[in-house]
């Protein structure tokens, strides 16, 4: 990954990106063509990029575990793996991916040209199994009605948190990335009073406030996604959250 790369994983959230993800079809061939596109890539942003300097354009490919092994074999990077499925109340599904482009800018058009030229380039080499196309709704609220990404580590401290660093030094400035993709019932969760849905989420819905710690309930949202590493060390991610969907 270069440093521009790099600071696109750790950069600021975008107003508009394209969640591409695509399987690797079968035959050399189709092989050939995604690693020539892991070398292309950075001159596809550029051209699309160069129509509108002030977009913020960038893209990140990213490749899942099985994926790695037909296109690259070893060496490896020492935590890649496959999504491993959650049960619990609710459900975490691993569905299929090979590769993911995440496109970011601050336009739609941007992204969309980028996307669209990626996959013809591409062409019959890859299967798109997911196109979501994401956005920020007004002020940083997600549809819920809360400001999303508060807490997301800035600066250094971001760069620090979300690059592969000397524990891996073949890989040093790659990353890891979660896709994940919930549906909400709106009609239900806009029933609730906003009393409710501010100890669902533990923040206070106009100001964005968070709880004190010995005000949050057990249930509340920024309690039970707090990530540990088993050593009850806190670890920091980088989240871009965005609403998607279509009225029905």
């Amino acid at each position: 990954m270069t440093s521009v790369e790099s600071q696109a994983v750790a950069g600021k959230l975008s107003r508009a990106a394209i969640f591409l993800v695509a399987t690797v079809n079968g035959g050399e061939e189709c092989l050939d063509a995604v690693r020539s596109m892991c070398g292309d890539l950075a001159g596809f942003v550029r051209a699309v990029g160069f129509r509108n300097l002030d977009g913020g354009l960038s893209c990140i490919m990213g490749f899942g575990s099985d994926a790695w092994d037909r296109l690259f074999g070893q060496p490896r990077p020492t935590e890649l793996h496959p999504f491993r499925e959650i049960n619990g109340r609710h459900q975490a599904v691993a569905t299929p991916g090979d590769i993911l482009f995440h496109i970011r800018a601050r336009s739609m058009d941007l992204c969309f040209e980028l996307a669209m030229q990626l996959m013809t380039r591409l062409g019959d080499a890859v299967a798109v199994v997911d196109e979501t196309h994401g956005f920020k709704f007004f002020d940083q609220r997600d549809m819920l009605g809360f400001v999303d990404g508060t807490e997301n580590p800035v600066g250094q401290d971001g760069i620090d948190a979300v690059l592969i660093g000397n524990e891996d030094p073949a890989f040093a400035g790659g990353s890891y990335v979660i896709v994940q993709k919930y549906l909400h019932d709106l009609k239900a969760w806009n029933s609730l009073s906003v009393e409710r849905q501010e100890g669902i989420i533990g923040r206070e819905k106009l100001s964005n406030i968070e709880f004190g710690d010995s005000a949050k309930q057990p249930f509340a949202h920024n309690v039970l996604t707090s990530i540990n590493d088993g050593q009850g060390n806190e670890l920091k991610i980088v989240r871009d959250n965005m609403p998607f969907g279509v009225r029905r």
